[in-house]
């Protein structure tokens, strides 16, 4: 009487490709935006925004030509 049940095959399929896309999309968002934070701070000390910019261009420029 044992071998009379039926034996169901169970089949789970797992879809993968829904839901696992933005985690990388949101890294990358925050990269750039702790990135351009990281600018704005040390904008300074890195040479950017200067209040005044000194341009220096010579008098005359001296070419010898053999």
């Amino acid at each position: 009487m044992a071998d009379e049940r039926d034996t169901d095959d169970r089949v789970t399929i797992v879809e993968t490709d829904g839901g696992g896309g933005s985690g990388g999309v949101l890294a990358v968002v925050l990269l750039v935006i702790v990135v351009l934070v990281l600018l704005f701070l040390f904008r300074d000390q890195l040479g950017f925004g200067s209040d005044k910019t000194e341009i220096s261009i010579p008098d005359k420029i001296e070419v010898n030509v053999n």
